[in-house]
């Protein structure tokens, strides 16, 4: 337990949770109760990543955090937030999907339309390249299993999740384009020799996968935050 937090992240929609209206910037918003983690009081998380896990809208919040605080697993709790600085993060997000699913198309044969979007974006592509990646993954759910078809697949799930999205669900598809994206990368490694080791070489890639994006992503956010850290 803590007493204060000077910087943390907090996504928002319209209104918060209970439906209060977004506080203004440096106006303190005061839970009166006890906070309990998951059930009560005020949240926010010490890594952009880890906020966006729980984002209900797109708007990123730079925050500070005070009055009886508790850290857990990805997120913390507090009696005072208030907001410092924000952003509309959803071009940051489309082009951090982008970018997660142009790390692993090499693993696959994305059709044209999907490589254009992946490089430039552009709502005019998006469609078209979701409906290509998703056309392209759905044929080859018949081809045996190995893990080169298993990467490959990923692959093209990442591509389409980074495409077919709507505003209001910006967080989710974009934490599924970094899965998808990782899960493709742990399976283009080679196979061990034993299913047991093959297990746990799998879950060591995977890990270091999204591991590696949570961390490109909290850099573009303290970038884009860089005159309020």
């Amino acid at each position: 337990m803590g007493n204060f937090v000077k910087a943390a992240w907090h996504f928002v929609g319209n209104r918060l949770r209970d439906g209060a209206p977004i506080p203004k910037d440096g106006e303190k918003l005061v839970y009166p109760g006890q906070p309990i983690l998951c059930h009560r009081g005020l949240h926010a998380s010490l890594q952009p990543f880890d906020a966006l896990r729980f984002a209900p809208g797109n708007t990123l919040c730079l925050v500070e955090c005070g009055g009886v605080v508790h850290i857990g697993a990805g997120k913390l709790v507090c009696t005072e937030r208030t907001i410092l600085a924000r952003m509309d993060a959803e071009p940051l997000l489309r082009q951090f999907a982008r970018a997660q699913a142009l790390s692993v198309a090499h693993l696959w044969s994305p059709p044209k339309v999907v490589l254009d979007y992946l490089m430039v974006g552009g709502s005019e592509l998006a469609a078209l390249s979701a409906s290509a990646a998703s056309a392209w993954s759905a044929a080859r759910l018949a081809e045996p299993d190995t893990w080169s078809s298993s990467a490959a697949r990923f692959a093209a799930l990442s591509a389409s999740e980074a495409a077919a999205w709507s505003s209001s669900t910006a967080g989710t598809a974009t934490l599924s384009a970094a899965n998808s994206a990782a899960n493709s990368a742990a399976w283009s490694s080679s196979p061990s020799s034993t299913s047991t080791s093959t297990s746990v070489d799998w879950l060591a890639e995977k890990s270091a996968a999204w591991l590696a994006a949570g961390q490109e992503f909290d850099e573009a956010v303290t970038a884009a935050f860089e005159d309020w850290l």
